[in-house]
């Protein structure tokens, strides 16, 4: 069995114009553990991942400066490559794109916006190997653990 990682030793940058979705996506991501960056276009994600090397990108398709397709294939050269990539768009995407965008070396995932918590969690804890903090209470045998005597 594969020993999980925990979430607090990850990091997470999240690439997205969008405030609102920015705030619900450093929830999402803090509340699961992982450390938390975020950049609002373009090139402000190309900048972090050099400097950070974040474990991985949440990404945005529609940015300003550099868009999403461009920060994809930027990543995909050197250093970067091996860094898992999910993709977030709110836009309609027809489903040769999407099979297109999820056959990219770096893609791990394809989402649509809305994003729900109960999906996000879960995917970036598989990508990641990390242990979920569901997964910690429960084995702690804390208020949520299943093994709890009654």
């Amino acid at each position: 069995m594969e020993t999980l990682a925990e979430p607090k030793d990850k990091t997470i940058l999240i690439v997205d114009d969008d405030e609102s979705v920015l705030e619900l996506l450093r929830f999402i991501v803090g509340k699961e553990g992982f450390q938390c960056l975020s950049a609002e276009d373009g090139v402000k994600a190309i900048e972090a991942v050099g400097a950070k090397h974040p474990d991985l990108v949440l990404l945005d398709l529609m940015l300003p400066r550099y868009g999403g397709f461009e920060v994809l294939r930027r990543l995909q050269m050197g250093e970067t490559s091996g860094i898992p990539i999910v993709v977030i768009t709110g836009r309609y995407t027809d489903r040769s794109t999407v099979e297109m965008i999820r056959n990219e070396s770096n893609v791990a995932e394809f989402l649509e916006k809305p994003i729900r918590a109960a999906t996000l969690g879960p995917l970036l804890h598989r990508i990641l190997h990390t242990r979920s903090p569901d997964m910690k209470r429960a084995a702690d045998g804390g208020e949520n653990s299943l093994w709890q005597n009654p």
